[in-house]
């Protein structure tokens, strides 16, 4: 099922990098990520809502890779009730679960980078980790790939004003203060 989260994973050289899943089932995982792991390799996945996954890379894909889930039974089951859960929130009008503290920037102008090439000038109300709502006239579809700055991201919301981005990989936490600048 098509779930997007976000984390990070581990490859077994012990670099650590960040992903977005494409799409999960109880037995396999399909991440967006910019370190490919090899066929065969031992995978350590941590992704909000649902934690520590581990697996083995079965192939790779142009976003990425794909892997199986290694689990018991027992968590399985706690792993497909959490996936129900979250492929049906919005269906079900649950609240979004907004994880990440959000940080007003000193700085709030922005480039937008959209796919023709064209550039348009906007305006950060805030950033989290994992992306940012600007302020801008610009009528896009939700969905849309974008640049802001030099951060890829995609447009997840749109509302009076502006729109929500979700960034394509989260932000290091150590970047994340009002000195950051998209």
């Amino acid at each position: 099922m098509k779930v997007v989260l976000l984390g990070r994973y581990m490859l077994p050289n012990r670099m650590e990098y960040p992903c977005q899943s494409i799409d999960i089932s109880p037995g396999g995982l399909h991440l967006a990520a910019p370190a490919k792991a090899a066929p065969g390799e031992r995978v350590i996945v941590y992704l909000e809502h649902l934690g520590r996954i581990e697996g083995t890379c079965v192939r790779t894909t142009m976003e990425g890779f794909a892997m199986t889930i290694t689990a018991t039974s027992r968590k399985r089951e706690k792993f497909t009730a959490q996936l129900t859960w979250l492929a049906n929130r919005e269906e079900l009008g649950l609240p979004e679960d907004r994880r990440h503290e959000r940080i007003v920037p000193r700085n709030p102008r922005s480039l937008l980078l959209l796919d023709d090439g064209t550039d348009h000038p906007v305006r950060i109300i805030d950033i989290s980790l994992s992306g940012t709502a600007i302020s801008t006239d610009l009528d896009l579809p939700v969905g849309t790939a974008v640049r802001i700055g030099s951060t890829p991201a995609r447009i997840v919301r749109r509302f009076d004003g502006g729109l929500g981005l979700e960034f394509r990989f989260p932000l290091s936490a150590d970047l994340l203060d009002e000195n950051l600048e998209l």
